[in-house]
């Protein structure tokens, strides 16, 4: 059970956020000396033990470049065919230990200057408390000028950044370039699309041909200057969604983009491989599950479903809603059923205060969309189950009653929900759904906010209708969406969740640097 207190921000607790004590990550994110050199971005990830790095350079090498660990040289691995990109995994590390890296070429000249990047605490330690970033929907080609300028971004980035959190969590949608559905004509099957980066063939392998070049310049102005090497301290978790497998989700007679064919796929893959971490391996995720362990990649990573552990803190469960959906009516799903398992596995058990769900495709809300939890369509502004949604599953909303109600079973921990996917910020209480009652304990579902959102991408723009409670839920929507650009801050500690939103769109972009909550949230265990 929770108790709750929400309230719009007051000057004591603007102070109290800006407070926060001095890290690593934040002199670096805003040292503006720092001399990135060769490096065009730089995307870390870390475990208790374990740190993964993926880099790409201004100029291919030959050689391989090492990233030195204190004093242990990492040799880089390449992941792309002309050796601009680089991997760089450093397993054997000591939990809640800050290391100084520094990246050079194979002769040990330096790339860039060198920096400090920290490792998670152990399982069993009791840390006091951990801040997280979270955001989605922060990509966008700015040569295609259909989304928020890169150097707004920047700023709102940058922003987030400034609050010191312990890691970034980018909820999905780091590319837009679709090819197939409604919105590809204005995105990756337009003429602009045709002479920024060519065509893809999909019947021609991603790696090895020339649509390696395509993917780098459809992909890498929506990642490399976003993010550079503002996150060089700070550890990142990049989850997928629809449009990272460069479609929209969209179902007709003519064409069902979900699950992702061959070429989707790969696409996705590639473009992970490339610009951003995998999912560091935790001991209570098993390492068979489908994305897990694949040959291609480093050892024992997964690509879709991740765990962010924070000692006994806190452990967040992420999972991609897209790759392996089925399209099996009553028994369908949004991720395998062994995937489900290990989720409500993981709410069951009480070794960790704070056990968080972050799925791609959030619970509380529908904008009429087809790959969603619900069956609801728009009508009229509203969202309605009067007329049947094409092609939408029922089995979905089967999955989502199911880990909505494993959520609330935990009885001491707050049952949070923290989604992307409908380009808005809202928040929701869930006391029912299909007809199972979780009053005793009500489901939390907050969205973080998009970073790059604009225009048509506003779901009240291209479907009518912002997202709203759809059938069947019992909920009270304490913050209605609102379509905005903006992150939340998210704030651990053994005893409560203290949730800051922050919102931005129509001011001038100078306001961004200054940007200070405009909601707070506090909910506390039971």
């Amino acid at each position: 059970m929770i108790a709750r207190r929400d309230f719009l921000i007051g000057a004591a607790a603007s102070g109290a956020l800006a407070a926060t004590p001095w890290n690593a990550a934040a002199e670096a994110a805003e040292d503006a000396n720092w001399n990135a050199g060769s490096v065009r971005h730089l995307l870390p990830s870390v475990n208790s033990d374990r740190m993964l790095l993926k880099v790409s350079l201004h100029e291919p090498r030959e050689e391989a470049p090492i990233l030195h660990v204190d004093s242990r040289p990492i040799a880089g691995e390449r992941t792309d065919s002309e050796g601009q990109f680089w991997q760089f995994d450093a397993p054997g590390l000591e939990p809640s230990r800050s290391y100084s890296l520094t990246l050079t070429d194979a002769r040990e000249r330096p790339l860039c200057d060198g920096w400090p990047l920290a490792t998670f605490p152990a399982l069993d330690d009791r840390p006091k408390e951990l801040r997280l970033l979270i955001f989605t929907c922060a990509g966008g080609h700015e040569a295609l000028g259909k989304h928020l300028p890169v150097a707004t971004r920047v700023r709102l980035l940058k922003r987030g950044l400034s609050f010191n959190p312990h890691a970034v969590i980018a909820n999905g949608d780091h590319v837009y370039w679709d090819l197939r559905t409604r919105r590809a004509k204005q995105l990756g099957a337009s003429a602009e699309a045709a002479l920024i980066a060519g065509r893809f063939d999909r019947t021609a392998p991603v790696f090895g041909s020339p649509n390696e070049a395509v993917l780098k310049k459809a992909v890498g102005p929506q990642i490399a200057p976003l993010y550079g090497t503002l996150c060089r301290s700070t550890p990142v978790f990049f989850m997928q969604d629809d449009h990272d497998y460069f479609e929209n989700d969209e179902a007709d007679d003519r064409f069902v983009s979900f699950p992702p064919d061959h070429f989707m796929l790969a696409a996705g893959r590639a473009s992970q491989h490339l610009y951003y971490p995998e999912f560091l391996p935790d001991p209570m995720r098993p390492f068979g599950l489908p994305s897990g362990s694949a040959a291609d990649r480093p050892a024992l990573v997964s690509e879709s479903y991740g765990t962010l552990r924070y000692g006994r803190l806190a452990e967040v469960l992420m999972y991609d809603c897209r790759r392996y959906m089925t399209m099996h009516g009553p028994s369908a799903v949004f991720v395998p059923l062994e995937v489900e398992a290990w989720l409500k596995d993981r709410m069951a058990r009480p070794d960790a205060a704070h056990v968080i769900n972050i799925p791609s495709v959030p619970p509380g809300w529908s904008a009429g969309k087809w790959g969603e939890w619900y069956g609801d369509m728009e009508a009229d502004g509203k969202v309605t189950t009067s007329k049947p949604k094409p092609y939408w599953q029922p089995g979905w909303r089967a999955q989502h009653d199911r880990l909505l109600q494993a959520s609330s079973d935990m009885r001491t921990r707050v049952p949070l929900f923290i989604s992307g996917d409908l380009h808005a910020i809202g928040e929701t209480r869930i006391a029912g759904t299909g007809g199972i009652e979780l009053k005793r304990n009500p489901v939390v579902s907050v969205l973080s906010g998009p970073l790059g959102t604009a225009g048509y991408g506003w779901p009240s723009f291209f479907r009518g209708t912002r997202g709203m409670t759809p059938a069947g839920l019992v909920a009270d929507e304490v913050q209605p969406t609102i379509e905005e650009n903006g992150f939340l801050i998210a704030d651990f500690t053994p005893d409560d969740i203290t949730l800051r939103f922050f919102r931005w769109r129509y001011d001038p972009v100078e306001k961004i640097d200054n940007l200070e909550p405009f909601r707070i949230t506090q909910l506390k265990r039971a």
